[in-house]
């Protein structure tokens, strides 16, 4: 069997610097670009921080200081057995934005990056300046649709298309299940998760196959799926649905790609009882759930006028 990738392989040059920095506990790997004002960016499920190669570059070239982060457990940062729960996620995050010398930053998540997004505005307001979320509608407003739809037949509802969710549950298996014929699963779901006029796509996915192969990543990835359904039946979970309810004040932009069929469309405009602030909602035409890499220019355009406003 050929040797899995050394975590360092994520690090790809470019016109970024890769650091590491010590955040809640443990050590974070980082792509930096730029000067100004913060932009934290977090990658959703199966990405890393190349996620956002074409965000880095735009955001820093418009005078901002765009840091791409491996989130825990991903990449070149640390994968260790436990905290794959969103209170210690959300306190990663914080702490990231404080070791990084900064009070507060502007944060942009997609997928999984974008739940989490959601959850530090709630859990740490004080740190987060605006809220930019990608194919990642409020937590509490997936699992609500997710619970109203759980029982219907319909072909195209949002407990089906969460299917792989539930599919994480099991021990050990999604993981050697995702690894397997050098992480092919990965590629799978990209490519049926996406729009057809992609035309980054075969480059992508071989490397998200690579960064899956890195030592950890394929269970770590998997724990923050077996937290979030887990979590229902705790009273942590119960805890961290009550602190989650609290109203987001900053500004909110909420991104889609009309033919996601990860997020179906009633969920994309389910997020805003729990929104204070000003709240912008686009949708992408011909774009999946990855618009950030789908459509980069148009994506960069938004996020780029946005952080500026």
């Amino acid at each position: 069997m050929p040797a899995a990738p050394d975590p360092s392989s994520v690090r790809i040059d470019g016109p970024w610097a890769h650091r590491d920095v010590h955040a809640n506990g443990i050590r974070l790997h980082v792509a930096e670009t730029g000067e100004g004002p913060l932009v934290l960016l977090l990658h959703g499920f199966a990405g890393f921080w190349w996620s956002w190669r074409d965000q880095l570059t735009a955001l820093g070239d418009a005078g901002f200081r765009a840091v791409a982060v491996d989130l825990r457990g991903y990449g070149d940062s640390d994968k260790p057995p436990r905290g794959y729960d969103a209170w210690t996620l959300a306190g990663d995050v914080a702490g990231l934005i404080k070791s990084l010398g900064e009070p507060k930053a502007h944060l942009v998540g997609h997928g999984w990056g974008g739940l989490l997004g959601w959850t530090v505005a709630a859990l740490h307001p004080r740190v987060v300046q605006s809220l930019s979320t990608i194919s990642a509608p409020h937590p509490l407003a997936l699992r609500g649709q997710i619970r109203r739809t759980a029982l219907r037949r319909a072909p195209r509802n949002q407990a089906r298309a969460m299917g792989h969710l539930f599919s994480a549950q099991i021990p050990m298996v999604p993981e050697r299940r995702i690894t397997r014929d050098g992480a092919a699963l990965v590629e799978r779901r990209v490519r049926s998760w996406s729009g057809q006029y992609w035309s980054g796509l075969p480059g992508a996915t071989q490397r998200y196959r690579t960064a899956m192969l890195v030592p950890g990543v394929a269970h770590s990835s998997h724990e923050y799926y077996r937290w979030a359904v887990r979590s229902q039946v705790r009273s942590d979970g119960r805890r961290f649905t009550e602190a989650l309810g609290r109203t987001i004040e900053v500004p909110v932009l909420q991104l889609y790609g009309a033919d996601d069929p990860c997020v179906l469309p009633r969920t994309r405009t389910a997020s805003g009882p729990w929104i204070g602030g000003t709240n912008e909602n686009h949708e992408l035409p011909r774009v999946g759930h990855f618009p950030h890499e789908e459509a980069p220019a148009a994506t960069n355009a938004l996020l780029t006028s946005f952080v500026k406003g």
